[in-house]
């Protein structure tokens, strides 16, 4: 717990991530009918910038309620209760734990050497709570990515010490699988083998084989292992799409591996209307079309397909999409943006011009 302490004192730099944390994308310069101002996205009855919420692509009544109770009180037990409820083989305790340690890493941030002591005092009083075991390691992996030491030795040794904790996390909560997800972040940052990454997606998969946030992320090892390759990144998407089960957001994969790949492609209009993003949007259409409406991975699809509709001007299908995410922006791909709120709203504004300046209106609007 030495680097926790250590982390807590030394304020590294941090922010709120979504799920996984990616590259930075470059910029994209967009031509669209009208300006975002063309238009107004409150006749849709959208939330204002500055009321949206980062910290979750999704509603989570529960979660946000107790994120705000650790926030007011700076005690834990809230949200040790609420992940010793979460059921383990879903998508939900994965996301909840992913926001307590981003929550404990902003609040870090904003106050350096104060912020975020919760997480210190929950492991300091409850070393063998299963969840304040699983934040940890994952406020640690966020603290590695988003610091500027990546890939030296303090980097190293902060990964090290994640994947010291989240096997403390997997002893103290057999068959869960977010230890084991949680590690391959690690996974990348260390550069394991593929070999020994196989041994680590084979624990992931016999307890989660679905689990669509793994999947993202040992998306992300494969392009990070293999310098972007696009191939082995492909390969690995399009193989668990085909093997999805039905009702599966697995389907939606090689959207992802996809936008993995943006800074390798020419970033001209042509190429959101060509093949592989048309192949790889249709799928993804699919199967938010065919998952479940509470599916907790929804939101995530979601919004990375308002980006890829906008860029290929298709207008109507990005202003239904961001009805039903609308209020919510903690996911990719604004959370890569400093400023997420603001990079969602110029996404949103240009779907409401382009919309208009084809004939549409909110009367018009199927919901």
């Amino acid at each position: 717990m030495q680097i926790l302490w250590f982390l807590i004192t030394a304020a590294m730099p941090a922010a709120v991530i979504s799920l996984y944390v990616l590259r930075r994308r470059g910029a994209l310069r967009l031509v669209a009918p009208g300006s975002p101002d063309a238009a107004d996205p409150a006749a849709y009855g959208f939330v204002r910038q500055e009321q949206l919420d980062i910290r979750l692509p999704g509603p989570d009544e529960d979660l946000l309620d107790v994120l705000d109770v650790v926030r007011r009180t700076q005690d834990w037990r809230a949200a040790s209760q609420l992940l010793a409820g979460t059921a383990k083989e879903g998508e939900v305790r994965w996301q909840r734990v992913q926001a307590f340690a981003g929550a404990a890493a902003l609040e870090l941030q904003q106050r350096p050497g104060a912020g975020g002591a919760w997480l210190r005092t929950w492991r300091s009083q409850a070393p063998k709570d299963a969840g304040g075991a699983a934040v940890h390691a994952e406020f640690l992996v966020q603290q590695a990515w988003r610091s500027s030491a990546v890939g030296n030795d303090d980097f190293r040794i902060i990964l090290e010490e994640a994947r010291t904790v989240g096997g403390e996390a997997a002893l103290l909560a057999p068959g869960d699988p977010v230890p084991y997800i949680t590690e391959l972040a690690v996974a990348r940052g260390l550069g394991y083998s593929p070999e020994r990454f196989d041994q680590l997606w084979a624990k992931v998969i016999d307890r989660a084989p679905a689990h669509m946030g793994a999947h993202l992320a040992a998306l992300h090892y494969w392009c990070e292992k293999w310098h972007g390759s696009r191939e082995e990144a492909d390969r690995f998407a399009t193989t668990a799409a085909a093997r999805a089960p039905q009702g599966s957001l697995l389907a939606a994969l090689p959207l992802f591996a996809v936008y993995e790949h943006l800074p390798e492609v020419n970033l001209v209009q042509s190429f959101y209307r060509g093949a592989v993003v048309t192949k790889a949007v249709q799928g993804a259409l699919f199967a938010v079309h065919a998952a479940r409406p509470d599916d907790p991975m929804l939101s995530h699809v979601r919004h990375l397909l308002i980006l890829f509709l906008v860029r290929s001007e298709r207008w109507a299908e990005a202003v239904r999409q961001l009805l039903l995410v609308d209020g919510h922006v903690g996911a990719l791909p604004w959370t890569l943006n400093g400023d997420p709120a603001a990079e969602y709203a110029v996404y949103r504004a240009l779907a409401v011009a382009g919309y208009e300046a084809n004939g549409g209106s909110p009367a018009t609007l199927s919901h």
